[in-house]
């Protein structure tokens, strides 16, 4: 896949833009750098040399599929999923269904399959059902401001996959100091990936192991500014971490919590789902939904986060800094079709 494939990729997903490369702009006020688009959205399918999607995503663990009310979304994108397959099927009331799960759904709504699919942990959407709701981010206060230059900038990034690391990324190249920070059981599961895809996200970083033991990451939280992460609260206070006390410990600093549905709803999300949900999608020929680009929720949040990241600082910080997938690419679907969402 050249680089004209590369822009063919973005021709796909032009109509949905603008709010998007009015956040990069934004950034590049902000910080004087720029953000090169194409490469955020679309780097990682051609290195991997992804085909464009239609109704399996470009990585082909996400799936549509036809319900009796319309279509929902499963991602299968881990061996666990794979392996709850079976007890969807039972959630379903169709545990011995010949045909499978594809079978299964078209004789449920879409509604029960995501909220079958919720029920296990796997992660599943109906097309559309976020727009009009939250907005992309959602700010609050919790320390006192103090302005501080990027330069001097330290940022820990426990965060995984794509949305955080493309976040840390961009602030990296905006001269912040960026430490990322694994589990010594769970690594990121990017690594498992496109090799270079992942040096491209963590170029420059330092990188630190570590046993997430309950008190084992204080000392690195301690010399942060600014922290990304992309774990749900509890897991969180389990580790002793919790972003309230962290904003109140010091002025100016910034903490970034990208979720897929928002702080307060557990539900997981993938960047293929979590497009669907906020309906960023495309339409075939035959009416029905198709996938656009690849894992798109992922890289236009990461983008919206660096955004607000570098906003927060310029104002002071001392803010949370709550940041949904869905949301995200809800403010894409939602510029598109002319929707207005409450702030």
């Amino acid at each position: 896949m050249e680089n004209n494939t590369l822009h063919s990729w973005m021709d796909s997903v032009e109509p949905f833009l603008a709010p998007l490369a009015g956040t990069a702009a934004s950034f590049t006020d902000l910080t004087g750098v720029p953000v090169d688009l194409p490469a955020a959205l679309f780097l990682r399918a051609r290195l991997a040399g992804l085909e464009r999607p239609f109704r399996t995503s470009a990585n082909g663990s996400c799936h549509f599929l036809g319900t009796t009310d319309g279509w929902a979304a499963v991602n299968l994108a881990r061996p666990d999923d794979l392996a709850a397959v079976p007890a969807l099927l039972a959630l379903l009331g169709s545990p011995d269904q010949p045909g499978g799960l594809r079978a299964a759904v078209r004789r449920s709504t879409a509604a029960e399959v995501a909220e079958a699919a919720r029920l296990l942990g796997v992660a599943a959407a109906v097309p559309g059902s976020a727009q009009g709701g939250r907005p992309a981010v959602r700010a609050r206060r919790w320390g006192e401001r103090r302005s501080r230059a990027m330069a001097v900038v330290r940022v820990v990034d426990f965060s995984a996959l794509w949305a955080g690391p493309l976040c840390a990324r961009l602030l990296g190249l905006a001269g912040a100091r960026v430490v990322k920070v694994e589990s010594a059981t769970r690594p990121d599961g990017a690594r498992s990936g496109t090799p270079a895809f992942y040096r491209w996200l963590h170029d420059g970083h330092d990188s630190v192991v570590v046993d997430f033991a309950p008190g084992a990451l204080d000392g690195i939280v301690a010399e942060a500014d600014i922290v990304i992460e992309a774990s749900r609260p509890r897991a969180l206070r389990r580790l002793g971490l919790r972003a309230e006390e962290f904003l109140a410990a010091r002025p100016g600093r910034v903490w970034v919590g990208i979720t897929g549905y928002g702080r307060e709803n557990d539900r997981i999300a993938f960047g293929d789902d979590a497009a669907v949900a906020g309906g960023l999608t495309g339409t075939a020929p035959d009416g029905g939904p198709v996938f656009l680009g690849d894992a798109l929720a992922d890289p236009v949040t990461g983008v919206f986060a660096a955004q607000a990241v570098a906003r927060s600082l310029a104002e002071g910080g001392g803010e949370l800094l709550c940041v949904s997938m869905a949301a995200c690419a809800a403010t894409l679907a939602d510029a598109r079709t002319g929707a207005q969402r409450p702030c």
